[in-house]
């Protein structure tokens, strides 16, 4: 291994023509692989600040989707998201007067500068998922989304729907052999990054460096930008009464001893977790997992010994969460965090023993049709893997997998979460034939194999006890269903 990459700076290793040599220049050791995890011979990336490393961005002239001519950004998400990188990009975007950017992601943290409406024109955002800082530009028509399972989103890569030209990644800073970590975020990036032209990277010892499908050689990276900043955090609050009463009807009458679990990030996946801290040899295998995980982990609960394949391991695939979450997997061979279109494979996902999976939603009707992505009309979030674990565990393997939907019974305006028809303009992520459990702070709805009367039957019973008049009408209305006793 060279020296250099042991001894990594911040100065330009190179003149403008080296700049310009290395766009062009294959970054592949052999002539048939991108793979990330193979060194190339020869080369190491240019380190140099946030901004130069976007030298290469331009508008261009090839087209891939309608109302899109210029360079494809591949952006990495969740807590590794690269926030200093993105929004230098804007600012170089906006000094060079550039056009027609395409910026792909998945969920991604911090202001994502780029969908700021004085870039419309300059960027455009495309999510697989969205995020909070995402909702307001596709709202307004200045950004797009991909309804898409998160177990296919590598498709877009591997089918060359998506063809990025720059990926833009947060690392940990190279061990001795010239390794680097993608860390929290393995999910998708590992399929964007490998079919991108150019990668960049902001290398952060702050990133914890995970186990897994997450490594990149440093060669692989074209510009690299040094930085020190602290990632950023969700969770760590106390469950309220009515997620703690959710947490606990699930922990206490559907989770079993030996369960391998699927959680979220939320207060209702914690609350669920503090739930179990009497029971035995849990497995966890989810796309990501909460910091609630710590303590069964450490109170013996959280073994993996059930498991068939990695046994003695909790898989994931990407994560967000408080710091204490970030400390747990840091270089941590417990955890091994692996590409989400594996962790996320129904297949894979069936073969775990008691797979028990824990999913929350916006609304579900009467019949049990389930809104996860959109408020009416208006789009939210995205498909992730609800779907995909619903049908995991509804498909396991030894009979006993769990596919569970929990939500509270009201919005936050006191308007039922269970209603009569969706929302007009709903899209329906979970259908009413994958929905099994149906949990709210009132009770659980079980419906697989209940016909439509039974369902709603079943539902307006674990409905807050306020709408449960109107809901029975409405259901009489709609099904024909006689009102309770």
């Amino acid at each position: 291994m060279a020296v250099s990459v042991r001894g990594v700076s911040y100065k330009l290793n190179g003149a403008l023509s080296s700049l310009k040599t290395l766009a062009a220049s294959p970054r592949s050791y052999f002539t048939y692989t991108n793979e990330p995890a193979q060194p190339i011979k020869d080369k190491e990336p240019i380190w140099t600040s946030a901004e130069e490393a976007f030298r290469d961005l331009k508008s261009g002239k090839k087209k891939y989707l309608s109302n899109v001519t210029g360079d494809t950004v591949f952006a990495q998400g969740a807590a590794a998201t690269p926030i200093d990188l993105l929004t230098a990009m804007t600012e170089v975007g906006k000094k060079k007067k550039l056009k027609d950017i395409q910026v792909c992601h998945m969920h991604t943290e911090g202001p994502a500068a780029y969908t700021d409406p004085s870039c419309e024109g300059i960027f455009r955002s495309n999510s697989f998922f969205m995020g909070g800082n995402v909702r307001k530009c596709v709202a307004e028509g200045r950004g797009d989304a991909i309804p898409i399972f998160l177990s296919e989103i590598p498709l877009l890569f591997y089918k060359k729907i998506i063809q990025p030209d720059i990926a833009v990644i947060q690392v940990s800073p190279p061990d001795d052999h010239g390794y680097c970590s993608l860390g929290t975020s393995v999910d998708c990036v590992r399929a964007g990054m490998s079919h991108s032209k150019i990668i960049v990277a902001q290398v952060n010892p702050r990133l914890p460096r995970t186990f897994g499908d997450g490594i990149i050689h440093i060669s692989h990276v074209d510009y690299a930008v040094k930085v020190d900043t602290p990632l950023p955090v969700h969770g760590g609050k106390p469950p309220t009464e009515i997620e703690a009463k959710i947490g606990k009807n699930i922990a206490e009458n559907l989770v079993d001893d030996g369960a391998t679990l699927q959680m979220g990030i939320g207060s209702i996946p914690d609350a669920v977790l503090a739930g179990l801290t009497n029971h035995k040899d849990l497995g966890i295998h989810s796309e990501m997992f909460a910091g609630g995980v710590i303590d069964l982990v450490n109170r013996g609960c959280v073994t993996n010994n059930r498991k068939n394949i990695h046994k003695g391991r909790i898989v994931g695939s990407f994560l967000i969460g408080t710091q204490e979450l970030y400390d747990f997997v840091d270089n941590n061979p417990f955890i091994e965090m692996l590409a989400v279109d594996y962790v996320n494979n129904t297949g894979i996902i069936a073969r775990q023993p008691r797979m028990t999976a824990i999913n929350s939603c916006i609304e579900v009707d009467l019949t049990g049709q389930i809104s996860s992505d959109s408020i009416g009309t208006r789009m939210y979030s995205g498909f992730g893997g609800q779907v995909d674990f619903i049908r995991g565990a509804a498909e396991g393997l030894d009979g006993l997998g769990k596919p569970i939907i929990a939500l509270p019974s009201v919005t936050n305006k006191g308007e039922s979460k269970i209603s009569p028809i969706l929302k007009p303009g709903a899209g329906v992520v979970t259908t009413r034939a994958h929905a099994h459990y149906v949990v709210t702070e009132y009770g659980i709805a079980y419906l697989f194999g209940k016909s439509l009367r039974q369902r709603a039957h079943a539902l307006i019973n674990i409905a807050h006890p306020n709408h449960r008049e109107a809901l029975e009408k409405a259901a009489f209305e709609r099904l024909k269903v006689m009102p309770s006793p």
